[in-house]
């Protein structure tokens, strides 16, 4: 395959005429002034394209369900009883059927690949399946499908909360001991071989509070090879909770308990000191940062500010996926920090592009915490590409060091034309190519769905 660009993005700057020649899903050249042949894939302007690295697929479906103030007052944990309702009725098949949905969404936004983080394991009941990675096998067959690049995170939820405390009915679907969660990792990674040879397989301890220190001693010196992905700091309660429990702040406790490497990603990494927002980023692991969902669950800003200065990495992930947009997620962020402080341009270390920081820190990210060789535009890489129409009327007046900021502040996703994952062209024209049948499969999955509902 090749593509030619009139322009791309490569490394540090812009360059004019750049052609990609791609093979087995990788970047194997780049020649910048070229001049087009016949059988090229012609683009405007081609750019790294993002990795998603959180995602819970399963509650795209729910989107909408959870907006009606009831008696009370409302938060991230009244949300999570609601979602754990909706839990009661999903089948495997079901699951798919959504996955299918997402990661067609998330393609068409500009996005090549996700971190699912899968914690629906067992049937409502809580009893397991037959196969104990049934669901497992469901996310990798609905990425196979849509062409998306995956990194698989099968997790470990043990307890409902801190202090070891008993799964609530609600948390049913998701428990596992040591030996049955190593069953499942198991047999992801078995299912993962058939797959494209992109797809990996990590872990996620789900959480401080849904794992004890021994346990996730224990499997994180197992699975010390892959991406490593945990929930952390969301919520004031739960750095009350854990501090009450462990004696120290969950980012705290966790630097200091845990050899914290760039494999790691800490999701939600949200209610930080300036202690530990130093230490997290001198640690090299990634900040996983969901910034549309955490606005939706009043989960609240993380620090930019003092994140950047210190020099941390960060990815962006949907979480929720009450609202899939790549563009909608960068400003999300940027925004979070302007409200917070009344300041504007927060997202910078220094003086420069604001959309450039977001964006290409967050491609860089990305790729990391996924344990994906991408994020930038270079021989060698995964052929990971977006691109995008620079004469939409969304961008048409800017110059060329103006279009990430018009990117991430002017723009929404109808400026993206095509993707490729890993040299899988899945969007040419702002559409999947198998949209259609992927549609239909959601609203006969969906219909059942709202009957068991009662909707």
């Amino acid at each position: 395959m090749r593509i030619f660009a009139n322009r791309a993005w490569l490394t540090a700057d812009w360059q004019s005429d750049v052609r990609l020649k791609i093979d087995n899903g990788f970047i194997t050249g780049v020649e910048i002034g070229a001049d087009p042949r016949p059988d090229d894939i012609r683009v405007d302007t081609l750019l790294p394209a993002m990795a998603n690295l959180h995602s819970h697929s399963f509650q795209r479906a729910m989107a909408g369900m959870t907006e009606f103030r009831a008696a009370g007052q409302d938060s991230f944990w009244t949300w999570r009883r609601l979602m754990y309702q909706f839990l009661d009725h999903l089948t495997p098949a079901q699951i798919e059927a959504i996955a299918g949905l997402v990661f067609m969404e998330m393609l068409e936004t500009g996005y090549a690949s996700v971190g699912e983080f899968h914690y629906v394991h067992h049937q409502p009941s809580g009893a397991h399946y037959e196969d104990p990675a049934e669901t497992s096998h469901r996310i990798m067959a609905a990425a196979k499908h849509t062409g998306i690049g995956l990194t698989h995170l099968p997790v470990l939820y043990t307890y409902g909360g801190a202090g070891r405390a008993k799964l609530s009915h609600g948390q049913r679907r998701f428990g596992n001991s040591i030996d049955q969660f190593s069953e499942i990792v198991a047999a992801a990674k078995s299912s993962a071989k058939a797959m494209p040879v992109d797809f990996r397989v990590g872990i996620a301890p789900h959480s401080l509070r849904a794992t004890a220190p021994g346990e996730l001693a224990q499997i994180t010196a197992a699975y010390a090879d892959g991406p490593i992905h945990i929930h952390i700091a969301e919520q004031p309660k739960e750095v009350s909770d854990i501090t009450g429990w462990l004696g120290a702040r969950p980012v705290e406790w966790l630097l200091g308990n845990q050899n914290i490497t760039p494999d790691w990603c800490l999701i939600h990494a949200t209610h930080m000191s300036a202690a530990e927002t130093a230490a997290l980023a001198n640690s090299g692991a990634v900040a996983g940062l969901c910034p549309i969902t955490e606005a939706n669950l009043g989960d609240g800003p993380f620090n930019g500010p003092g994140y950047l200065a210190a020099g941390g990495a960060f990815g962006l992930g949907s979480d929720s996926n009450v609202r899939i947009s790549l563009t909608e997620e960068l400003r999300s962020l940027e925004y979070s920090q302007r409200l917070r402080d009344l300041q504007r341009n927060v997202m910078v270390a220094g003086a420069g592009s604001v959309g450039k920081t977001l964006y290409l820190g967050a491609a860089a990210g990305g790729a990391q915490a996924l344990g994906r060789k991408a994020g930038e535009i270079k021989q060698g890489r995964l052929a990971d590409l977006v691109a995008i129409n620079s004469q939409h009327p969304h961008l048409c007046s800017l110059a060329p060091d103006q279009l990430f900021d018009g990117l991430c502040f002017a723009a929404d996703d109808s400026v993206i034309t095509d993707v490729w994952s890993a040299g899988r062209h899945m969007v040419h024209d702002g559409r999947h190519i198998k949209r259609d049948a992927i549609i239909a499969t959601y609203q006969t999955a969906m219909t059942k769905l709202k009957s068991s509902l009662g909707a």
